[in-house]
């Protein structure tokens, strides 16, 4: 599976910086817990994938975090950012123990 997205054509509002403000921070925030969340969640099941998946999965959560609040800026930013965190669901399946109440 490939986490791979187009970051590098952004759909970003006009001077969406200076729009944004704080919303856009809280937001970035919020999706950073989230991805945290993912990280932990592929700590805990190193054992069952390679180094190699690890190490690709790794790498694309450490771009996402230092992009997270550009894409925040972008007028897509929920749909965008949404399908990331989908994709790693599909690695991590955290959905699964959040759902359960099995990861704290």
């Amino acid at each position: 599976m490939s986490l791979k997205t187009d970051l590098t054509t952004p759909r970003v509002r006009k001077s969406a910086a200076s729009l944004c403000g704080p919303s856009c921070q809280g937001l970035a925030d919020f999706y950073r817990e989230e991805f945290l969340k993912h990280h932990a969640c592929l700590e805990r099941q190193r054992e069952y994938y390679s180094d190699v998946a690890i190490s690709q999965a790794e790498e694309a959560l450490a771009r996402i975090m230092a992009q997270l609040e550009e894409l925040c800026e972008r007028d897509d930013a929920c749909q965008m950012v949404g399908e990331l965190l989908r994709k790693f669901d599909l690695v991590t399946k955290l959905s699964m123990w959040t759902d359960a109440g099995q990861l704290h």
